[in-house]
Parts: C-alpha cells; structure tokens; sequence
C-alpha cells in the first residue's frame, strides 16, 4: 500500500514545543489507537527490503557482457563443425565468469542487509501516559522514546531532556569519541549530523547518561535510512578493468569478422572449395580469438589477491586487485585510518612550562593525581583500559611514566563525586587521603575551571591566581588548541572535611590550578611515510573526516597531504553545501581536506573527482561510509573498527585499518595489470602471428595448419605462460611512475606497436621455415612426405617461438638482459611444460598420426630451434631502437 509521507524538517533548529506540535504528540506519549493508525500511515520502522533480483536473473545478466556473446559464438561455431573439446572449455570458462559475477553482485544487498541488523530489537516507549518495551519496529513519529546507557537508539529523535547523555555516532559521523548531548535549539539549519547535539539517531549507542525525545524520523526517513537509499540507488561504478575487457572484445571481435570475410573471399577468387574454405576462415576465427583470456585474466587477479592478503589487504570484487594499480586519488578516512584512533598526550603544561609526553615528569604532581583520580577509566586484569577515549588517554600516560594507578587509587580511594555535565563541562571527583583530609580533583574546558580558580600550584608552592597569569594560562590553551590538540584543565583542593554539599556549588570552588594536557588522535608512524609514497606514484591522497576543522588541518599538515606553507586546501561540509555540483567539479582539485562532513558529502567528493576523469580509491568504516565506497571506482572498508555494513559496501578490506597497507596494495594492483598487459601482448601477438600465418598462406595457395593445430598451440603454448606470466614481479619503477589513468587501456605504454611487430615477426619466421621445408625438403621425391614435413616444421615453429617470445613479453621495453630470465621460477616451469607437450604430438608414435604431423630429422628440428629462438634477438634489437627513441624524445 502507499504510505504517507513523513515530514522532513531541520527539527534541530526548531524548539520543543513547536517540533511537539508538528508532530502532533506531547510528553505524555501517544495512545495505543494513535500508534495504530500511524503505523498503519506511515509504515513500520525499518528499512525497505528493495526489490531483490533472484540468483536465476543475476546469472543470466553475467551473459550480457560483448566479449562473454563473442566467446559463446565461437563456442557454438565450434561445436557445430565437430571442435567440442574447444567448445566445452569455452563454456567452462563463460560459465566461471558468470559465477563470478553473481557472487560480486551480492555484496550490494549484504550492505542493505547488515543495516538491518544493526537496529534495536526493543525500544522503551511512553504510550497511554505509561513506560512499556515495544519491538523497535513499531514504533511511529511522535512517540516518545526513552534512552539510557547501553541502549541502542531505535529512531531519530529530538531530545528534550538529557542527564550527562553521551551517545557514540561514529557509525554515522566516523569519529570514535562519544558526544555529549543537550537540548538547545540549534540557529543554523545547516549544521552538519555531527553538530546536531540535540539530536539522537537510529543506530547509533548511548554511552553515558539518560535522556528522552520524541521520534521525529522513523524507517526510511531516518539518517540511517536515507544512507541505506544512497546504498540501493546508487549505481555500481564499471572498473577499469571491465571497460578494458569490454573495449578489448568490441576491437577484436570486428578485426576477426572483417579478416575472416576478407579470407574467404580470397579463398574463392582463387577457386577453393566454399566448404574447405568456410572452415579454413572458422580455423581462423579461433586463432584470433584469445578464448582463455578471461580465466587467463581471472587466474592472474586471483594469484593478486592471494598476495595482497598476506599483505594485509582482502579482496572482496576481484577486478579491484587491477583497480588499485590504477587509482589516481585515495580519499581516505582520518580516524583509525591514518592515525591511530587512540587519543594520547602529546604535551603537558604545569609550573609555567610545557613538557611534552616523552619528558620525565613528576608523578606526585598535581596535575597527573588530578587526570588519573578524576577518572571513570576501568583498569581490566590484563591490563586493557575500558572507558572514554580522552580519559583512557590520561591514565595510560601515567603508567607510561611508571605510575600505578590501581595501588594509588587504592591508598586514596574515590569517597564523591560530582558527574561531568555538558552545561558546566566538569567532572570532579574526592579522594580519602591517608591523613584523614580529603583530595578533591576537577578537570574541564580550561575557561570553565579557570573561573572557579583562585591559586595556583607552582612547583608545590601555593600562589594567589591573578588576572594575567589566567590570560597566560588561556593564551597557552589557545596555542594548543591551534595545535588541533584537545585542551582539558586539571585544578585540585585538600579540604579537612567530606563536603554536605556535594554539588557544583558545594565542590568546585577556589580551587587550585595544576595544569593543562594537550592530547590528539596521533597519526600512525608509517603513514607518512605512505602518504609520501603515493605522491611519488602521483596518486593524491585526500582526507575526508568529521572531525573538526583545526583538528583536521594539523594531522593533514603532520602527514604531508597539506604542505607545510600551504595555504587553504580545506573546506568543511558547511561551506561544501554552499557550493554547487557544477562549481565543484572545477574546484575539487583545490581541496586535500574535507572536515565536518556528511554521507551526501562523501558522495559527491567522490563523483566530482570522477567527473575530472579520475579513479578514486574511498576508504571508510562507518555505516555513514557505505554509499561512498560503493559509488566509488575502488570502496576500501576497515576490518577491525569497520561496521558490516561498509564491509558489505567495500571491494577490498584492510585487515589492519591501516592506510599504508592501501600504498602497498596499489603496489600490488599495479604489478597485476602490467601482468596482465604482459599476458594480453604475448596471447595477442601469438594469435596475430597464426592470423597472418594462415592469411598469407591462404593468398599464396599454401595448405597451412589445420584448425586442430591451432587449437592445440593455443591450448598448451598460449595458456600456460600466459598464467605464469601473472606472477612476474613487479618491475622495480613501478611506483615511481604516474597512474596510467582511466583512458589507459591494455594497449597503452607501447602495448599496440609491441604486439603487431611481433605478431608479423612469428608469422613470417613460421612462414619462412614452411616455404624452407618444401623448397629445400628433406625428402624430395616423397610429394606427401614433403608436405607434411613442412607442416610439422611450421606447426613446431609457431608453437616454440610463441614459447621463446613469452621471454620477450616480460617487459614491454626493458631488455630481457636487464630483466633477467629465470627469476620466475613458475614461468620457467610453465615453459618446459608446455614445449613437452607440443613436442609430445610430434614424437610419441600414435599422437603424431592424430594430429597429421610426421617425425623430423635433426636437420629439420636445428632449422626449428633456430628460427623460433630468432624471435628473442630480432625484439631485443626493436626494443633498443625504442628506448634510444623514448629516450631522445624525453
């Protein structure tokens, strides 16, 4: 049935009583009859199912591909004129690729799914003036929905009461670091999800505290909704690979027709049978097309993912082993992704002076007894710290500097405490000593204690707080703050009594200032070193965050993707929305550095780099990522603090969350396509020599390799070190080099010239060695022993120097002296292996009479070996020609 709309307003910018009234609905909650006719007007809160296509449906789109309809062709025509081994494979292969394809497609609705799951089974809800537990899906706009800590938030809400409420959203805003909530109405409407503090979201968990709203967003109308709408309409960006594929199979497929047409034409001016010469041009046909080039393409991605996961990089869609060689730009995540999500001190401001983490410092101090005291963190047995990450921060620095925490908390141990609350953003907490007095410890935004400060404690000796020593004191947390490092305050008082009034007016006064901490999210060690990497490969690393600007700028600045001088380069998602989609795409080249931003940001950062030409790499974690990393070229999700729901979105996982793992693995991607360019030139260039081989034969008259022959050379001399060329290692200036970019093709970097001069160099040594062996034969009086010698010399030679051209291919301009011949141990083995089995045909008794070739003497078998090795010295000659003319053009 049709539901009706729910209102979409910024609620976050509207007060109590004006959102109560929109909604129809007040404290008390609605009544059971209300909910029910709601319910039934707007639907059950949870996500749409989607139309979901059957396995059946999926399977049959695979077969849509150009290339895929060209090798089910050939595999027909095959089998129709009696090749049903050649056709069996075919259909082996178009069918694996097929499975392929579907398991790929189901990584789109795993996203969907895992959105589901993440919802709250139950909610506490007002209804007929009383509290119950409904399952989450009924709830409707306008209820009025109950939070505490532990719970998960069942729908959006906007909140009218809140107690100490802390509620952690990185699902959503990707930072880690829980947001304490209030009920101010927010003035601009423009505000990004992480700054709606008086907005609680669906899925998103509460930490700390209590609180109570009223649903203002249910179902598909929630933030989490709409991302998981972003996930279902947002198209599936086409890889390079696959643009290759495709292009590759379109040229292909109208050269063979034409030079197929064109040879049976000639055939029949000449006066051949129409018969002989139909399957003279279908042997042709199969000669031309490389029908093992997508397992071929398969295997070597695949060998790619197996390497990149001991690398610590997991591949989910394997066309995006390829992708990452390619990638121009890695819009990365800045939380747990370049740094190391774990907020630590960094510097330490006490008796006027700033120290930072690495100097000793005195653990009596004040200022340390105060981070660690007033302190909710929890100490587990194994050593393991539990608790907000800013204080967690704190009482690991103590027991760095060698404190133990748990026995000085046992020898004064917590008696009070008054709970941090956002309005007065305090906490303290009082302490036993063992004289009897009591130790009372605050910490706070600095401008907050400062004004409950009336000494100050310098090197132990207490002095009275005048008004220029607090302006030095604020322009030192100011100084920090530029830093982008978060400033707290830690001020203490010895009382001889346990307060009465255990309160902020009964605590926290004329106390004694000890200290400021500056502690930041740190970024990882080799990050930079990453970051410094991927610029010398030419990719552009771009930082995309909901962390504040300042915070943002200075880890930007600290890793290299903002030079140090650089200015500008940062825009928040504030000032994106200002800015139109067309006025983006020109400008998004000016910007490394995204802060404050939404899921719709992400996504058009995304796009507008594309519409530059650009393949982008999108790293995330958050449910807030997904759309992101499936509208991009290459979505890269976090294994250990990533949800499902961006795994399920992603192409490949970091096992260790890690962004320099991304710059090896783009190492690796690289290495995978220049593979597979190596295999496409020696499959290509081997088809085109037996292409040219039977056109030029069929022109002279000559009687030339049947289609049997063909077949076997493409079986055992194509497939083979075609595969073991995928493991060649990477050449050592691959990442010293620029991304090939998105118009590169396999063709590109001298790939074409390649191919087609050693193309015409196989097919004119194959067809020098045939007209050899029935000018000069062996014997002359035998006109039927003639032709099959210069048969089998022609189908040996094509056959070997494929095998010694395989040599060649292993770099495309570099010499094969410089490269080296036995590096790859697989590839040698592969060589020997199939010359074994060419050899077999000719000379095990039997095999030879099946294929319609005869033994040769050890004159002809010289003539062989010596022309087909031929092939290694006439490419090095034309490989040095190249790189003097590269090199005179540079």
């Amino acid at each position: 049935m049709e539901r009706n709309q729910q209102l979409k307003e910024a609620f976050f910018a509207q007060d109590e009583e004006t959102v109560l009234k929109k909604m129809e609905a007040n404290k008390k909650g609605l009544t059971s009859s209300e909910a029910e006719k709601r319910i039934a007007e707007f639907g059950p809160n949870e996500l749409d199912q989607g139309k979901s296509k059957s396995i059946f449906v999926k399977f049959l789109e695979q077969f849509k591909d150009f290339m895929i309809l060209v090798l089910l062709a050939a595999a027909l025509i095959s089998a129709i004129f009696g090749d049903v081994t050649d056709a069996i494979i075919i259909l082996v292969v178009v069918v694996l690729n097929a499975i392929l394809g579907v398991y790929q497609e189901a990584k789109a609705e795993e996203a969907i799914d895992a959105l589901k799951k993440m919802s709250s089974p139950e909610a506490r809800v007002k209804r007929d003036g009383n509290v119950v537990s409904l399952k989450s899906d009924q709830l409707v706009p306008g209820d009025i929905l109950l939070l505490e800590a532990g719970d998960v938030v069942a729908a959006d809400l906007r909140l009218f009461e809140v107690a100490s409420l802390k509620i952690e959203e990185s699902a959503l805003t990707g930072e880690s670091e829980a947001v304490s909530k209030d009920i101010a109405m927010i003035e601009d409407e423009k505000v990004g999800i992480g700054d709606r503090l008086n907005m609680a979201f669906m899925n998103s968990n509460v930490t700390y505290g209590r609180g109570e709203g009223i649903v203002v967003g249910t179902g598909m109308n929630t933030e989490v909704g709409k991302i998981a709408d972003m996930l279902a309409t947002s198209e599936e960006t086409m890889t390079p690979l696959q643009e290759n594929l495709n292009r590759l199979g379109k040229y292909l497929t109208i050269a063979i027709l034409i030079v197929s047409v064109v040879m049976f034409g000639v055939g029949m001016f000449n006066g051949r049978e129409w018969l002989d010469m139909l399957l003279t041009s279908i042997s042709l046909a199969v000669a031309a097309i490389p029908e093992g080039l997508p397992a071929i393409v398969t295997i070597i991605l695949a060998l790619g993912t197996q390497k990149m996961a001991k690398r610590k990089a997991l591949i989910r869609n394997l066309p995006a082993v390829e992708t990452l060689g390619s990638t121009d730009i890695i819009c990365s995540d800045k939380t747990g992704t370049l740094t190391m999500n774990k907020m630590t001190i960094e510097k330490v401001y006490l008796n006027g002076a700033i120290q930072s983490n690495e100097d000793d410092i005195d653990l009596q101090a004040p200022v340390v007894r105060v981070m660690t005291y007033s302190n909710d963190t929890q100490i587990a047995n194994d050593g393991t710290l539990i608790g907000d990450p800013t204080e967690t921060a704190m009482v690991k620095f103590a027991l760095d500097k060698g404190m133990n925490v748990k026995e000085e908390l046992a020898k004064e141990p917590r008696v009070a405490e008054v709970p941090f609350e956002s309005d007065r953003k305090l906490m303290s907490t009082i302490h036993q000593l063992p004289d009897g007095k009591f130790f009372v410890g605050t910490k706070g935004a600095p401008d907050e204690l400062l004004k409950r400060c009336t000494q100050i404690d310098n090197k132990g000796e207490i002095q009275p707080l005048d008004e220029k020593m607090k302006e030095t004191i604020l322009d030192m947390n100011h100084d920090l703050a530029t830093q982008a490092l978060r400033v707290l305050a830690m001020a203490y008082k010895i009382v001889e009594q346990l307060p009465t009034d255990v309160t902020t007016e009964g605590v926290e006064q004329d106390l004694v200032f000890a200290g400021l901490t500056g502690m930041i999210d740190p970024e990882r060690e080799e990050a930079k070193d990453a970051v410094r990497v991927a610029r010398e490969a030419g990719i552009r690393p771009v930082m995309i965050t909901g962390d504040h600007r300042d915070t943002a700028e200075a880890i930007a600045r600290r890793l290299g993707i903002l030079e140090e001088k650089q200015q500008g380069g940062v825009l928040t998602g504030a000032e994106l929305d200002k800015i139109s989609d067309h006025d983006f795409a020109t400008k998004v080249k000016d910007y490394s550095v995204y802060a404050r931003v939404s899921p719709e940001h992400k996504v058009r950062i995304v796009k507008a780099w594309q519409k530059a030409g650009k393949i982008v790499a999108m790293t995330g974690d958050g449910v807030n990522d997904a759309p992101a990393l499936k509208t991009a070229d290459i979505g890269i999700g976090m294994g250990i603090t990533g949800t499902e729901v961006s795994k399920g979105a992603s192409d490949m996982v970091l096992a260790d969350d890690n962004f320099s793992t991304i710059v090896v693995s783009v190492e690796e991607g690289r290495k995978v396509f220049s593979n597979i360019q190596k295999a496409i030139q020696f499959l290509l260039s081997a088809n085109l020599g037996e292409v040219l081989t039977l056109f030029i034969a069929t022109l002279l008259g000559w009687n030339i390799l049947a289609p049997v022959h063909i077949l076997w050379i493409n079986l055992v001399t194509d497939t083979f070190p075609a595969i073991a060329l995928g493991l060649e290692p990477a050449e050592a200036d691959a990442m010293k080099k620029p991304p090939r970019g998105r118009k590169a093709t396999f063709f590109s970097n001298g790939v074409l010239p390649s191919l087609i001069y050693q193309g015409i160099f196989e097919g004119g040594i194959t067809l020098f060695v045939y007209w050899w062996a029935t000018h000069y034969p062996a014997h002359p009086n035998d006109l039927h022993l003639v032709h099959e010698d210069a048969l089998t010399m022609a189908f040996a030679t094509l056959g070997l120097l494929q095998l010694f051209h395989a040599f060649n291919v292993k770099s495309i301009k570099k010499s094969l002296f410089t490269v080296g011949f036995f590096k790859n141990k697989t590839f040698n083995l592969a060589i020997l292996l199939s010359a074994a089995l060419l050899s077999a045909v000719i000379l095990i008794p039997g095999l030879n009479d099946a294929f319609s070739v005869s033994s040769l003497n050890i004159n002809q078998w010289l003539l062989v070996l010596g022309a087909s090795i031929s092939i290694v010295p006439l490419v090095e000659i034309v490989k040095f020609f190249m790189r003097r003319f590269s090199k005179n053009k540079n």
